[in-house]
């Protein structure tokens, strides 16, 4: 049983940058494919970024192309989401979770608030 935990979140003002992790105890993320979600207040839950198990890539949901990047130290069994240039509409609780994600697997998310 995977138990996955994020950090890094806050306040920032627009512009910023913060760097995400999610640090996964109880087994190994070896492979997982690995995604960074979040969901804003009033909306459904989204992927925003995936890293592969396999060869390393990555995706991106159109609106943080730029400006997020996803990645994972695997002796660390932790994903990271460096977000920079960050915006208003950026604002939500961000999760990590596997690719498809499991249910089991919900953390509580660390909220980001970014402020204009």
């Amino acid at each position: 049983q995977v138990q996955l935990v994020e950090s890094g979140g806050g306040l920032v003002q627009a512009g910023g940058s913060l760097r995400l992790s999610c640090a996964a105890s109880g087994r190994t993320l070896s492979g997982y494919n690995m995604g960074w979600y979040r969901q804003a207040p009033g909306k459904e839950r989204e992927l925003v970024a995936r890293i592969t198990w396999v060869s390393g890539s990555t995706y991106y949901v159109d609106s943080v192309k730029g400006r997020f990047t996803i990645s994972r130290d695997n002796a660390k069994n932790t994903v990271y989401l460096q977000m920079n240039s960050l915006k208003p509409e950026d604002t939500a609780i961000y999760y990590c979770n596997a690719v498809p994600a499991l249910i089991r697997y919900w953390g509580q998310g660390t909220q980001v608030t970014v402020s204009s």
